[in-house]
């Protein structure tokens, strides 16, 4: 559990018998690549850890495939709805390597909130932290060039573009395949 454990403490400085007592409530899942975890539809009543692999978010629009979020070694994924409405979400998340994820029920989640703020403390930062993520992903495809996002993606992901297919990476940045392929070749003439 050392990414998961990483990542935690770089959010927020847990106290160990805090730690212990999240660790002990999280259960070992494998999930082969191109696995849906997460069903829209579905009420999915689960977060899950990343520790090995990786996910991707996404939503179907007119039955085309829109990539929301990607999740690494350390992340958390849920349904968003399913975590903080109880009820079916729209998205899915789908793994795109063999994935080992820890994964904790919601329902036990929220009362480990309720019984230690520590726990409470580190998922509100998380969850601020990924508000202002989505916030500046959102403000970047309204006013930056596809070019800009590209480079900033690549900054940011260093290592996605070996991982992830390219079509899901230019849903992401909101942008057509096309469009990154030839941003690419334009970027790696340059450099």
């Amino acid at each position: 559990m050392n990414n998961i454990i990483r990542k935690i403490k770089e959010y927020y400085p847990m106290q160990d018998d805090s730690l212990n007592l999240l660790k002990e409530n999280l259960r070992p899942q494998l999930f082969p690549a191109k696995t849906i975890i997460v069903q829209a539809n579905h009420l999915d009543k689960h977060i899950y850890f990343i520790e090995k692999g990786m996910t991707r978010s996404y939503i179907l629009h007119n039955g085309k495939e829109i990539t929301t979020w990607f999740s690494l070694e350390g992340d958390v994924t849920c349904g968003s709805w399913d975590l903080y409405r109880n009820k079916a979400g729209f998205e899915y998340v789908e793994t795109l390597e063999d994935t080992l994820v820890y994964s904790i029920s919601i329902e036990t989640l929220n009362v480990l909130y309720k019984s230690n703020i520590d726990i409470a403390n580190w998922m509100r930062v998380l969850q601020q932290e990924n508000f202002l993520k989505l916030q500046d992903t959102h403000i970047r495809r309204l006013n930056w060039s596809a070019k800009e996002r590209y480079e900033h993606f690549v900054q940011e992901y260093p290592t996605l573009f070996q991982r992830a297919n390219l079509g899901y990476i230019a849903s992401f940045l909101g942008m057509t395949q096309q469009s990154l392929s030839r941003i690419r070749k334009a970027f790696f003439n340059i450099g």
